[in-house]
């Protein structure tokens, strides 16, 4: 199937603004038809979520537009595709861990105050 880019818009939930964005970065490559329109196919659909998904994950949209310039050279880019996941899986991790240990500050602030107001109520 074949979509428009206002098809593909509307399927992917994100603006034409930004579909033109992602192209203009050559993070999306749609294939022209006779007449030099856009339009993309499923393969790009699912190119698009993998994009979206490493950006949820912080991955900034340079290091994203590597890994698309390395996908674009086929096979020969696996071992650096590999590296470049496994580096910014590492920062994933170490920016879990760092959210983890705010968490339980935030917590352990939390029960400071908790038992201060409860041991505030037992005295009156």
């Amino acid at each position: 199937m074949h979509y428009s880019i206002g098809k593909f818009s509307k399927l992917t939930r994100l603006s034409v603004h930004t579909l033109r964005y992602y192209e203009n970065e050559g993070l999306l490559r749609p294939q022209r038809d006779g007449s030099n329109r856009r339009y993309y196919n499923e393969s790009d659909y699912q190119w698009l979520l993998f994009i979206l998904r490493l950006k949820a994950v912080g991955m900034p949209i340079k290091e994203i537009k590597h890994y698309s310039d390395l996908r674009e050279k086929g096979e020969s880019t696996y071992l650096e595709r590999l590296i470049l996941l496994e580096h910014h899986l590492q920062v994933l991790d170490n920016n879990i861990a760092d959210l983890l240990d705010n968490r339980e500050k935030l917590i352990e602030k939390i029960h400071f105050y908790q038992e201060k107001l409860t041991l505030k109520k037992d005295l009156n």
